[in-house]
């Protein structure tokens, strides 16, 4: 079943590694089919090394319920399962402990956008959850931290801004596909390194200027883009 979908979750998966952006178990990444309503996302706790198409894992994005696999699938199922109800154009989810990234939630801080290599992925801010809650982190954890992100994009377009600090916790990025998941979430620990350099060599640095963020982001994203080939 989904086969093409889980060699691309699967693929994903390596990815994050091959990226340095997971060591042990510490990531994950999913692909949704929307037509039929499946999620196909990595299993809990199994190492990336020998990780094979087939032990990707089957679950409904109604109610989570295991539709084909072997193995429980990942203890972040839920909250990959809140962001594809809420944000209908994401077609894959990644979710690491990469270093720059993770700092930066667990400082509970936002990514200010200090310059053009950030604006030509998210317009505007990364930004960061708040803290949850005990009863959130008590009853449903996973669930609300995907309740939590959701919350956070009340005011903002997922695909102007596709990644996510859960505060101290780590990133959460999506895209139309799983690879591009991974490729934001590549992105998004080069600009937290970026924006940690920037600040170390002036703290008081500001956020750039308002036309340059739209001028960058736009001419790649916007509806008269130009950057690129046709």
């Amino acid at each position: 079943m989904l086969e093409k979908l889980k060699a691309a979750v699967c693929q994903a998966n390596l990815d994050l590694v091959a990226e340095g952006l997971v060591i042990q178990t510490w990531g994950n990444a999913s692909g949704i089919d929307r037509e039929r309503g499946l999620v196909a996302i990595k299993p809990s706790g199994v190492p990336y090394d020998g990780m094979k198409t087939e032990h990707m894992v089957i679950v409904s994005l109604a109610d989570g319920e295991i539709v084909e696999g072997n193995l429980k699938p990942s203890s972040d199922t839920p909250t990959h399962l809140e962001l594809y109800r809420a944000f209908p154009k994401i077609g894959g989810v990644a979710h690491t402990h990469s270093l720059y990234a993770t700092a930066w939630a667990q400082a509970k801080r936002k990514i200010p956008s200090y310059g053009t290599t950030q604006a030509d992925y998210w317009f505007g801010d990364v930004p960061c959850t708040r803290a949850m809650t005990p009863r959130e982190i008590k009853t449903d954890y996973e669930k609300n931290t995907g309740a939590v992100i959701i919350e956070a994009f009340k005011k903002l377009n997922p695909m102007e801004h596709p990644a996510v600090l859960v505060a101290s916790h780590g990133p959460f990025t999506w895209g139309k596909t799983p690879s591009d998941a991974v490729h934001n979430a590549s992105v998004l620990e080069f600009v937290a390194r970026l924006a940690s350099e920037t600040l170390r060599i002036n703290p008081k640095t500001l956020p750039m200027q308002p036309v340059l963020l739209d001028k960058h982001f736009l001419r790649k994203h916007g509806a008269n883009a130009y950057y690129g080939q046709k």
